[in-house]
C-alpha cells in the first residue's frame, strides 16, 4: 500500500528543516566561498530561500 500525499508532504517538510539546520550549523565556520555554496543549495532546497538568505546573513 503505497504512502498518501499528506504523509509524503510532511516527511518532505521534515527533510527540508532537517537540511537547514545542517546548512546553518555550518555558517559559523563558513568562508565566503563555503557561505556562496551554502546560499546555492538554499536556493535549491526552498522557493522560499531569498528570506533565508537575508535572515542568515548571507548576502
Amino acid at each position: 500500500m503505497s504512502i498518501s500525499e499528506r504523509k509524503k508532504e510532511i516527511r518532505r517538510r521534515r527533510k527540508r528543516r532537517e537540511d537547514f539546520a545542517a546548512l546553518k550549523a555550518k555558517l559559523p565556520k563558513a568562508d565566503k566561498n563555503l557561505k556562496d555554496k551554502i546560499a546555492e543549495k538554499l536556493r535549491k532546497l526552498s522557493p522560499g530561500a531569498n528570506e533565508l538568505i537575508k535572515a542568515w546573513g548571507l548576502q
